[in-house]
């Protein structure tokens, strides 16, 4: 029996079309132990082979691809040429599932949850105006010392109140910073704690791309483009040119987009 393999995930890189079939590159967390004396396996990259027809049916799209979640299942193969397997483990898919986003589901649930409170919330409100009408009548013989007494009540509403503009500065003043760095930036993160891959540090840019976005910084204070790393664990993701400029310019933040943890 040939050994079956389960990927989880999203394509790392863009979809390669070939005669009847389509591949693309996937990448899981390694072990985050090994046994003493043996190096430690941050990630391990597949690339999978899928016909063209399981392919189409899935709508997927070569965008789409690197967004949604995926199940692979297939097994592992060595029979691929090597330049149309750039990752370590070469996978045949027998079946491809495109999984429901965490984030979509969420908003479903918290929508369903929200619209019975809504109906709820019909009644409620001819309640309060039942209310407030005896209120209204009652208030005629109210006695002064009871309309002190709800004076003091209101006093720390007011407190609250005057918290509010507090928090509003805070969020406009992150806004403000967040807005002159590049297009898409989601955070401003130490340097210091992004984790760069292995097999970017095995690589060298381009020195005449990289002159040109040294140039940029120089000119403008800020990096062209984010950097995107995966959420929690501070890897490197995509943009290491960008990550060699901050480190040649010396940067204390960079500006980053997050990559959520496949689960």
């Amino acid at each position: 029996m040939p050994h079956k393999i389960t990927l989880t995930g999203s394509a790392t890189g863009p979809l390669r079309e070939y005669d009847r079939y389509v591949a693309f590159d996937m990448r899981e967390k390694g072990s985050p132990s090994a046994p003493k004396g043996l190096k430690k396996s941050t990630f391990i990259s597949y690339t999978v082979f899928v016909a063209k027809k399981a392919f189409n049916k899935t709508g997927l799209t070569k965008k789409s691809i690197m967004h949604e979640k995926i199940l692979i299942q297939g097994e592992p193969t060595l029979d691929i040429p090597i330049d149309e397997c750039p990752g370590e483990v070469g996978v045949i898919c027998f079946q491809i599932t495109v999984l429901p986003n965490k984030n979509d589901k969420e908003k479903n649930e918290s929508d369903e949850k929200k619209e019975p409170k809504q109906e709820v919330s019909a009644p409620s409100e001819a309640q309060k105006n039942t209310e407030s009408t005896k209120q209204e009548e009652a208030q005629a013989s109210v006695s002064q010392p009871v309309a002190r007494e709800a004076k003091k009540e209101v006093k720390p509403i007011q407190r609250e109140v005057q918290q509010a503009p507090t928090e509003e500065k805070k969020t406009e003043k992150k806004k403000t910073t967040l807005s002159n760095q590049p297009k898409g930036t989601q955070d401003l993160l130490n340097f210091d704690d992004i984790i760069v891959p292995e097999e970017f540090l095995k690589t060298r840019p381009n020195p005449e791309k990289t002159q040109k976005v040294i140039d940029f910084v120089k000119r403008t204070g800020r990096l062209d483009e984010p950097l995107t790393i995966e959420k929690g664990s501070n890897v490197l993701k995509d943009g290491y040119r960008r990550y060699i400029v901050a480190k040649t310019v010396k940067m204390d933040k960079v500006p980053v987009v997050y990559e959520y943890l496949k689960q």
